[in-house]
Parts: structure tokens; C-alpha cells; sequence
């Protein structure tokens, strides 16, 4: 059964039903300037009741297996074999159905062939209006099909790349932990502290569609601190802020994965510090990193963090983001800019 969506069966027939007025209208209405009415004869009334039983045949049996699996062989053959209900239909009605009632027939012994040509274009009316209006209503349901499928796809598609960054950050923490109380830090479990805040926004905050861009802020700053922890030193990350309206709302994830890059790859030097830059006002949202790049990191720089996020844009902000990396010799700088809407 085809997809219904919106467009219910209950509003189907009201199609149907606004389709016969407008028929009836232009058909029985000779001149719509005065409304004059043109009365059916016999035969007129006859020929309309063909063209509805033809019209309903066409419309729930043959396009309806037409397509099932559509092949244009079979819609030519769907076509002959509606052509050949209404002039049987025809036939049956005019010639017999009248003689029997009315003593009346439509055709004065036609020969077969002038018949099956001469209702070839009696029969093409109610043919096409059945095939254009199941078809307008096939492409409605079909697309919002398409459209439903889409937007669950890209629910799916958001759930798993957020499956991905949450164990990400939480590996990387654990790491930082790890040393720490491995070297017996007194800052151990301040570091715990840390985490217990950053495990509460994967738990919680990171299953909404949007969060507050003060939360994700709230999250980036509880990272730097377990890095500056971890290195027991502050001075090599510095982090800035100038938010107009700490209430815009963004999806979670959508920043920190640029620090995050910065600051596995970055230099931990107070001489050249990693620097961390955010700028939101109502219109935009510009988010910046820059950061020497460590001797021992490797030359590619990026991974599942930067890729998931550039999925992540494509799928929240499309034509609306601008994501710049650039490597200049030994420094690495990270440019997000967001239009927010």
C-alpha cells in the first residue's frame, strides 16, 4: 500500500469530489458567463456513465499494477487494456442496454473496426484525467515519503556520529585521569570532578536536538580545565568569549570538537599558547582555534572528531556554515563560522 502521509484518504476523495465539480461544471455548463445548462440526452448520459466506471477501472486497478513495478510495457498494456473496458462498456450500454430499454441504439451496425476507432477517442478522455490525477497524487505521497525517509535517515545518521564523539571525548579523559592519579596527583580528584560535570552533559545535554550555547561553553571550559590539570600548568590555553545572548541554541558537540583537535595536536608551550576564540552575537556565531603544532604529532591532522563535524554541518547548517583548517608550516588554525537563523 503507498505511503498516505498527509494527503489521507479521507482527503483523497475530497480531491475526487472537487475534481467532479469542476467536470460537471465545465461539462454541463454551456456558457459559465450566464450558466446556461446543458441537458443530457440519452446517449450523453450513457457516455458519462462509461466515462466514470472507465475512469475508476483505470484509476484503482490498472495504475495501481501498472505501478507495483513499473515497466513502460506494462503502462502501454494497462492503456489498451482500459481502452478496451470502455469501448466493451460501451458497447454493452449503448448497443444492448438501450435496444432492451429504449429500443434505442447509438450506432447503426458500424462495422468492428470503425467502432474500435471511433471510441479511440471517446475512450482517451476518461483515460488521461484518471491517469494524470492518480499520478498527482502518487508524486504528492511520494515525496513526502522521501521526505520522511530523509528526515529519519538524518535522525539516525546525528544519533550515530554522536555515539561517536561521546566515547571519543570521554577516552581522551580518562587518559588525562589516568595519569594523573598514575603520578599521584593532589589534583586527581578535582579532575574527577571535572568529569563527573562532562559525563553529565554526554548523558543528559548531548541527547537534545539543541542545547544552550552557554552550556556548550560550560563544556568546552570544563575540557581546558582537565587538560590544564592533566599538564598542572595554565598558561598555554587561552579561551575567550564575547557572546551577545548566551541563550542561542546550537546543537551540542557542534564547537568542541575543534578544540578538542587543538588541543591533542597542539603545543603545550605558555610561549605560544593554544588560542581558543568564540564570537556570537544574534546573526552569527564565529568560532576560532590556533595552535602551534606539536614535534611529536603526526603530519595529518584531524580524525573522527573533525570529520564527524563536518557531517554534523552539512546536516544542521546547510549553505548556512563556512569551516576553515589551515596549516601554515608549523601552525594549525581552526575558522567555524555559523549563520544563526
Amino acid at each position: 500500500m503507498l505511503y498516505r502521509g498527509t494527503l489521507s484518504g479521507k482527503r483523497e476523495l475530497l480531491v475526487h469530489v472537487v475534481f467532479w465539480i469542476l467536470a460537471a461544471y465545465f461539462t454541463f455548463v454551456k456558457n459559465p458567463i450566464y450558466a446556461k445548462i446543458l441537458v443530457p440526452d440519452l446517449f450523453y448520459t450513457t457516455y458519462v456513465i462509461v466515462f466514470v466506471l472507465t475512469f475508476y477501472f483505470h484509476y484503482f486497478i490498472v495504475m495501481k499494477q501498472v505501478f507495483k513495478s513499473f515497466r513502460w510495457t506494462k503502462l502501454l498494456a494497462g492503456l489498451f487494456i482500459s481502452y478496451l473496458f470502455f469501448t466493451g462498456a460501451r458497447w454493452l450500454t449503448e448497443q444492448v442496454i438501450t435496444r432492451v430499454l429504449f429500443n434505442q441504439t447509438n450506432y447503426t451496425d458500424p462495422t468492428f473496426l470503425n467502432y474500435m476507432l471511433d471510441n479511440l477517442h471517446y475512450s482517451s478522455m476518461p483515460i488521461i484525467f484518471s491517469s494524470f490525477l492518480w499520478l498527482g497524487i502518487y508524486f504528492i505521497r511520494l515525496l513526502e515519503y522521501n521526505n520522511t525517509i530523509l528526515e529519519e535517515n538524518k535522525n539516525t545518521e546525528i544519533k550515530f556520529l554522536k555515539a561517536q564523539i561521546n566515547p571519543h571525548f570521554i577516552f581522551n579523559t580518562l587518559n588525562n585521569i589516568y595519569s594523573m592519579v598514575y603520578f599521584q596527583s593532589d589534583k586527581s580528584l578535582t579532575a574527577i570532578e571535572k568529569l563527573s560535570q562532562v559525563m553529565r552533559f554526554t548523558t543528559y545535554e548531548s541527547q537534545k536536538e539543541k542545547i544552550r550555547l552557554a552550556d556548550e561553553i560550560n563544556y568546552i571550559q570544563a575540557y581546558i580545565e582537565l587538560e590544564q590539570l592533566r599538564h598542572q600548568e595554565t598558561g598555554f590555553i587561552h579561551f575567550t568569549c564575547q557572546v551577545e545572548n548566551e541563550h542561542i541554541e546550537i546543537p551540542p558537540y557542534i564547537l568542541s570538537p575543534l578544540v578538542e583537535n587543538a588541543l591533542k595536536h597542539g603545543a603545550t608551550s605558555g610561549e605560544t599558547p593554544i588560542e581558543i576564540t568564540l564570537t556570537a552575537n544574534y546573526q552569527q556565531l564565529i568560532f576560532k582555534t590556533f595552535n602551534e603544532i606539536g614535534i611529536q604529532q603526526k603530519d595529518k591532522l584531524g580524525g573522527i572528531g573533525l570529520d564527524n563535524l563536518k557531517k554534523r554541518l552539512q546536516i544542521h547548517y546547510p549553505g548556512a556554515h563556512q569551516l576553515h583548517l589551515t596549516r601554515d608550516n608549523n601552525r594549525f588554525t581552526a575558522e567555524l563560522l555559523i549563520q544563526l537563523p
